[in-house]
């Protein structure tokens, strides 16, 4: 496995791979989310104009990718998918780690995500890859506006939260 920059002829494996990995909400009541539709291509590349979007590959075919947005002095992940098929190799933590070296790169203090507060792969495998809850006091401005549209978009219907990884 290998993690490159993502390129705008990834974006539709992007979609696929999304679209693959929010099945597995379906299995835990959630299939509003696993219906989602994933982010538009237009949407997409932004994250790989700006150099923000990386994908693992296996044999040169996508597997997972991440993309993320620098917000309020962090680099905040926006997604982080892995192809079901994929799962459990260490992948989503090792792109994870690439963001984390890009951001200390930038001079970012750590990484952010929000986040289902229940779901095994969401806040709890944060946990076990360094990421702390921060008290909904503690939320940048940057971070209270991402709250604001998740809970816009309907997405608080799950207990969610910000997290945060600081940066070695």
């Amino acid at each position: 496995m290998r993690i490159r920059p993502a390129t705008h002829a990834d974006l539709p494996l992007f979609q696929d791979i999304e679209r693959a990995a929010g099945e597995c909400f379906r299995d835990l009541g959630m299939a509003e989310i696993a219906d989602d539709e994933p982010l538009g291509f237009a949407e997409l590349a932004v994250f790989v104009r700006a150099d923000l979007a990386w994908v693992a590959v296996e044999d040169e075919h996508p597997v997972a990718y991440l993309i993320a947005l620098p917000v309020d002095g962090a680099l905040h992940i926006e997604q982080v998918s892995v192809h079901p098929e994929q799962a459990r190799r260490g992948i989503g933590r090792a792109l994870i780690d690439h963001a984390a070296a890009r951001a200390a790169t930038d001079g970012l203090d750590s990484l952010t995500l929000t986040t289902f507060t229940d779901v095994p792969w969401n806040a709890p495998y944060y946990a076990r890859c360094g990421f702390a809850p921060i008290a909904p006091d503690d939320l940048t401005p940057g971070l209270r506006k991402i709250r604001e549209h998740e809970t816009a978009l309907g997405l608080d219907r799950w207990p969610r939260l910000c997290m945060r990884r600081p940066l070695d």
